[in-house]
């Protein structure tokens, strides 16, 4: 192999991935030009149409109007923690979702609170009406992973700001026509990762930040949360979304709440980026067991057809600065949940569930109960102590949900750039898809496209690092 990194890395990487078409017996092995024009478009960089959103600033918003699209599991809880922002921070201008008992019950929990937004439900493109009005600043985008980026790019579109639940895209397309629109409208697009914003997560940014961990070397991330029961629900995910995700798609389908948070921890976009991944799944048992035992008039009872998603998915990721991270995927085994949350670094190494730490020079196990809590005391991030009373009031998810919304309206308040931008989003989202890439040609080295077009070079404080 030449200079992998270098000017023979194209050739290697086209070689590889047909290497990998031969081995792995796919139906389009014998049209390896398919693949090559496809990677091709993978490795070029699209044509900017407009100019970059880093540190995008925009004038003080003093009540952020919200428009919600989705009223669902999770549309229903992120309504609360927007809610909470009432009257002070922000005000709900209007929801929307196709079902009207959804609607209806949103309405009831904002109207217990003074608030009187416009409803819109009952057809499909409801929503589209709804973002083309005056009074609305940000639309939260709260839907099945398919709707993310049609409505996104159209509210950006109408000139408004938008916040969208994770992941942000489903394909590399799509990714791109975030960033791009985002840049052509000049409008904040984040991704509601909140993850980014619990207590463990931030206390160990924050000892990232003040050099505890030392030199970062490697991490492990995931989402390990058994949904088995859930997909099977007719009340569980609307017509089934998620669980037909599995069934059409082998890759990390939902890759962005272990790395977000080891993508701050690591600088990415901000002085590294990810270079590569190589992906691979196990087999597919769990969910096709699973369907055995059903009852008879549920849809999936006795599934026969293939399910594409193996029950566990690996991806393991490179950066430029050398750093790797290991990044796994089960909803369907009986493991507990975890999200692993670990960081390797020269001078000390952090595991999760449960949280554990060791520290260079103070044994080879992890530290006690007593001297754990003392460094969670010292290096906690001083925004969970800010807006103690709220979480206790308000909570989500621990309080991760109620942090990540008030830094969010916070932000747009004070005419300051958001924590997380549209580079981010993109950046984690694509994993998706090129975790699907590289299972289909056998496990090869897939490269990451640069959302940020050379930008990610630079060295930038994330907005959470600088709160006072």
């Amino acid at each position: 192999m030449k200079n992998y990194f270098g000017k023979d890395r194209r050739n290697f990487l086209k070689n590889g991935l047909l290497a990998g078409l031969g081995l792995s017996g796919l139906s389009f092995k014998n049209r390896p030009e398919a693949w090559q024009e496809e990677y091709e478009r993978l490795l070029a960089t699209p044509p900017a149409v407009g100019k970059s959103v880093i540190d995008l600033k925009v004038a003080p918003i003093k009540q952020v109007k919200v428009a919600f699209i989705g009223i669902g599991s999770r549309g229903y809880g992120q309504l609360g923690q927007f809610n909470a922002m009432y009257p002070d921070k922000a005000v709900i201008t209007a929801i929307c979702d196709v079902r009207k008992e959804r609607t209806d019950l949103g309405l009831e929990r904002l109207k217990k609170k003074g608030q009187n937004p416009a409803v819109y439900t009952g057809k499909p493109d409801a929503w589209k009406e709804m973002v083309k009005r005056d009074d609305i600043d940000l639309v939260v985008i709260c839907t099945p992973w398919a709707d993310h980026v049609p409505m996104a790019v159209y509210a950006m579109q109408q000139g408004k700001h938008v916040a969208i639940e994770v992941p942000a895209a489903k394909t590399l397309d799509e990714c791109w026509k975030l960033v791009n629109t985002a840049e052509e409208t000049q409008r904040n697009c984040m991704m509601l990762e909140n993850c980014c914003y619990g207590d463990e997560e931030l206390w160990i940014l924050n000892m990232v930040q003040k050099e505890v961990f030392g030199t970062l070397t490697y991490a492990e991330a995931a989402y390990i949360h058994n949904l088995r029961d859930s997909l099977f629900n007719p009340k569980g995910y609307y017509d089934f979304w998620r669980m037909k995700e599995n069934i059409a798609r082998d890759g990390n389908l939902y890759p962005t709440h272990g790395l977000g948070p080891v993508a701050q921890y690591l600088d990415i976009l901000r002085g590294d980026r990810f270079e590569h991944l190589v992906s691979m799944s196990s087999l597919e048992a769990s969910l096709t067991e699973a369907s055995k035992a059903l009852p008879a008039d549920n849809p999936y009872a006795g599934y026969k057809g293939p399910i594409r998603h193996g029950d566990m998915n690996n991806c393991l990721i490179r950066t430029n600065k050398g750093r790797t991270v290991l990044l796994q995927h089960d909803i369907v085994t009986p493991r507990p949940y975890s999200r692993i949350n670990a960081l390797a670094g020269t001078k000390a190494y952090h595991e999760g569930y449960p949280s554990r730490l060791s520290i260079v020079g103070k044994g080879h196990e992890f530290l006690s109960e007593a001297d754990l809590k003392d460094y969670k005391e010292k290096y906690r991030h001083p925004i969970w102590e800010k807006l103690k009373k709220e979480i206790e009031e308000n909570g989500g998810h621990g309080g991760m949900d109620f942090v990540m919304v008030y830094r969010l309206i916070d932000c747009l308040n004070n005419g300051r750039p958001l924590d997380m931008d549209v580079y981010d989003a993109a950046t984690w989202s694509v994993v998706t898809p090129l975790s699907e890439m590289s299972i289909k040609a056998g496990n090869a080295p897939i490269k990451f496209p640069d959302f940020t077009r050379g930008k990610w070079a630079q060295n930038r404080a994330l907005g959470m690092v600088k709160v006072v």
